[in-house]
């Protein structure tokens, strides 16, 4: 799918409203993951340099859930780091459409960057709960915000909401920035023509959350690594004993199919750091995968079973990882983990693709990430487009 990105496109004297993705957590107005922020410095800086202002729209969180603390959602402390990053002020507005929005939007000069509120204070961004033509109405208004619209939202490509695929409507020239231009090479390429031996490492909870991705790289890799509590799931599809490990007994079905489909592409884990509390103090020993005692549960992958993971990194071409091995964000049980980020970051010749916002954050403890040949902005966008299917925020650009 060939689009047009900022340099088929002539933005000089022109407002671009570019659709960032900035939902980075954020605690009491401290930032706590820039990632984000930084994968859209690039653009930003190459359409100011080429004359252009421009508009930022980003969502934060779900304000619309009814536990949400909008106090806590709001964009202002992004647009303060971000002036930080870009050396110079970037405004900031505390809506994303209406009056002073509109003042706002108005008033901005060449060189000049304005923030919009968070697109989700409106209900009509996700579309939820509103008509089409409420949702039509709000594209409209986001829409006369722009000359030209560019998507620099990797992490969000995978929703039709208003500010992906509906604004897109209203405006002649969209085009996809360079961090969303990156994101397509790196993951395009990996798919379409990986350098072999081809590993992909899957980690996370639910069978059922990856099953499609899964079954689309099967036959294209060498190797499929299972971590993290999915393995579990796998383990008492096979007859084993899990404890009280974390399972969704509606995955085993799926588990038993994949086990018989994979062959030996398949790599379980053979061992397992468990504990008998979710906590960091709690008791640890390790065990077979197949044999978790009743009151203990599954936290890590083990030692033989890094070990065996890392080995297979060792001599990898290319890899897809998505997913922790374990519960990393504890010391106790993030040694599985750091195991695979250590091998992926000692792997010069391997082209080392990260996607998810788990394993993202954890080759970020590590300090491992600028080790890495590409850090994925995207969590279920990098899923859905490892399956095969079409982005709705990419489909929506304009043709080259």
């Amino acid at each position: 799918m060939k689009k047009k990105t900022i340099k088929d496109i002539d933005v000089q004297g022109k407002r671009v409203l570019m659709r960032v993705d900035f939902n980075v957590p954020v605690k009491g107005g401290v930032i706590r993951d820039d990632t984000r922020i930084r994968g859209a410095v690039p653009t930003i800086k190459q359409l100011l340099e080429n004359g252009a202002s421009v508009v930022l729209m980003s969502h934060m969180g779900r304000p619309q859930s009814e536990d949400a603390d909008l106090s806590q959602l709001t964009l202002a402390p992004v647009a303060a780091d971000l002036s930080t990053k870009l050396g110079i002020k970037v405004k900031f507005v505390g809506d994303c459409v209406g009056a002073d929005a509109d003042a706002a939007v108005a008033s901005l000069q060449a060189g000049e960057v304005l923030l919009l509120e968070n697109l989700r204070f409106h209900a009509a961004e996700e579309g939820k709960g509103v008509s089409s033509e409420d949702q039509e109405a709000f594209a409209k208004q986001l829409a006369a915000h722009g000359d030209v619209y560019v998507n620099d939202a990797f992490g969000t490509a995978h929703r039709a909401h208003a500010s992906m695929a509906v604004v897109t409507k209203y405006i002649d020239v969209c085009a996809a920035g360079l961090l969303l231009e990156k994101e397509l090479e790196w993951l395009g390429g990996a798919l379409e023509n990986p350098a072999a031996p081809f590993v992909a490492i899957m980690g996370g909870k639910k069978v059922s959350d990856k099953i499609k991705v899964i079954e689309a790289l099967l036959p294209k890799v060498d190797k499929l690594l299972i971590g993290g509590a999915m393995a579990y799931v796998f383990s008492k599809a096979s007859g084993g004993e899990i404890g009280d490990s974390f399972m969704d007994p509606d995955d085993v079905p799926l588990a038993k199919e994949l086990l018989a489909k994979a062959g030996d592409k398949l790599v379980l884990p053979t061992d397992n750091v468990i504990a008998d509390d979710f906590s960091d103090s709690a008791n640890t020993k390790i065990v077979a995968a197949d044999a978790i005692p009743a009151g203990w549960e599954g936290l890590d992958i083990g030692p033989e079973t890094t070990a065996h993971f890392m080995e297979i990194i060792k001599g990898a071409k290319t890899v897809i990882w998505n997913g922790p091995m374990g519960v990393f964000e504890m010391d106790s049980f993030a040694k599985g983990t750091n195991g695979v980020s250590q091998a992926l970051a000692d792997n010069s010749e391997c082209i080392t693709i990260i996607g998810g916002g788990d394993s993202v954050a954890a080759v970020n403890k590590a300090g491992l990430a600028d080790k890495m040949s590409h850090v994925s902005t995207g969590g279920g966008a990098s899923l859905e487009f490892m399956e095969g299917k079409v982005l709705p925020g990419l489909a929506a650009l304009t043709d080259a």
